[in-house]
């Protein structure tokens, strides 16, 4: 059997391990995840009797995450013959009867889940905790409380979270970075010992340094820090229909972009909240390529835009969209943005588990900080915030009523 695999040497300790729990804290790009997809793939075909158990706080968000990943991985080094995978449940078998299952803890229904897992062959052996920040140590501890029993000779149990750090204060910092425990590796990785990122990545690292120093440090350097000034905390991930008769109301939001990401919304209003039903999220596009990606949109929804980008709007248009930049209020830059902001701020907002580039950028979008005085300035840092824009475009016929009649439309997404 030719096995197509690439590895980062940074992720060499950790592949030799065996102590029960690796804690891999790493920066955004700095390959973690991919890392350890792969080496479960690897490691459940050659060891009989070893399963394994992928979470994520949320269990639904582990079909865009950890599931997407360990199958990417297995299709990457060409080893789809050996796996079948099903959605419903979510689940990988290997031909060998070792199987990867998926769970999360969000709710007591999900963590009882936990108590009645079995296999066809083999114990669980193996568990996966990605975004690790998102558990509590309570969920740790539950989880934890699966591993045990004897194993046949050559297994070993073993928890490995993966995550970028934030909080300074946070419990895993605290349970596997601060002490010393034979049973514990620490890991730390960024985005520069990735031998695979590619030349536009590290030039948005750089940018992200100069415009923001302290969300660099994180999510750049993946060293421990705080990420304050955060703009939106009134978000939750959910799982939602796309039935129109659903919503009060839908439309898209874009955020033109190219060197950045151009990013599309699809956005429904009901009873004065936001879902975030659906993203198109793309670099390196033209425009006439994304209006082809976009070919199954549905063009019944108005399409709020960035005014500064009138030539494109017209494109869209031309391909039968209701394309429409945002008039903007006397109010200019970054005054303009607060105003979305404060509209966006007294509603909640539900956001699709399937929309993770949005997910990503909502849970790192925040305010300029004063260099001097330290306090934060009624600006948002000018980075990574391309579904962030979309968002406060699309919102524009809710937040600014007049002229635009609610109505629900027939017709798919």
């Amino acid at each position: 059997m030719e096995i197509k695999a690439q590895f980062n040497p940074a992720f060499k300790p950790v592949h030799k391990s065996k102590k029960r729990y690796i804690a891999m804290k790493g920066s955004a790009g700095s390959g973690k995840s991919v890392d350890t997809a792969q080496v479960y793939i690897l490691r459940l075909m050659q060891d009989k009797g070893r399963n394994l158990l992928a979470m994520r706080k949320s269990e639904v968000t582990n079909r865009d995450s950890t599931f997407s990943e360990l199958l990417g991985a297995i299709n990457r080094m060409g080893l789809g013959q050996y796996w079948k995978a099903t959605l419903s449940p979510l689940k990988l078998t290997c031909v060998n009867g070792n199987s990867i299952i998926f769970r999360g803890t969000n709710d007591e229904k999900q963590r009882e889940k936990l108590k009645s897992i079995t296999f066809d062959q083999g114990k669980l052996t193996d568990v996966w905790l990605e975004e690790a920040t998102e558990f509590t140590q309570d969920d740790f501890e539950i989880i934890d409380d699966r591993l045990r029993g004897e194993l046949p000779p050559g297994l070993f149990y073993q928890i490995k979270l993966t995550f970028n750090p934030v909080s300074k204060n946070h419990w895993i910092k605290g349970a596997f970075f601060d002490v010393d425990d034979k049973n514990v590796l620490a890991h730390h990785s960024n985005y520069l010992n990735n031998r695979f990122i590619d030349q536009a990545y590290h030039e948005r690292m750089e940018r992200r340094k100069k415009l923001d120093p302290d969300g660099y440090r994180i999510y750049g350097l993946g060293e421990w820090g705080e990420v304050g000034g955060l703009i939106l905390e009134n978000w939750d991930v959910k799982k939602t229909s796309y039935q129109t008769e659903d919503f009060d109301d839908l439309a898209y939001g874009q955020d033109f972009g190219f060197n950045h990401a151009d990013a599309i919304l699809l956005l429904g209003f009901k009873d004065g909240d936001i879902y975030i039903l659906k993203e198109l999220y793309l670099y390196g596009k033209d425009t006439g390529e994304i209006i082809t990606l976009a070919k199954n949109f549905n063009h019944d929804y108005l399409m709020w835009c960035d005014s500064a980008e009138p030539d494109r709007i017209k494109m869209w248009k031309k391909a039968g969209f209701k394309a429409k930049g945002v008039s903007k209020e006397t109010t200019k830059g970054v005054k303009y943005q607060k105003s979305q902001i404060d509209w966006l701020k007294q509603r909640s907002i539900f956001i699709d588990p399937s929309c993770t580039n949005t997910l990503k950028e909502i849970e790192q979008w925040k305010w300029k900080k004063d260099e001097v005085t330290g306090d934060y300035l009624d600006e948002p840092v000018a980075f990574f915030d391309d579904a962030m824009a979309a968002l406060r475009y699309g919102v524009e016929g809710w937040r600014k009523p007049h002229g635009v009649k609610v109505k629900l439309f027939k017709g798919g997404l």
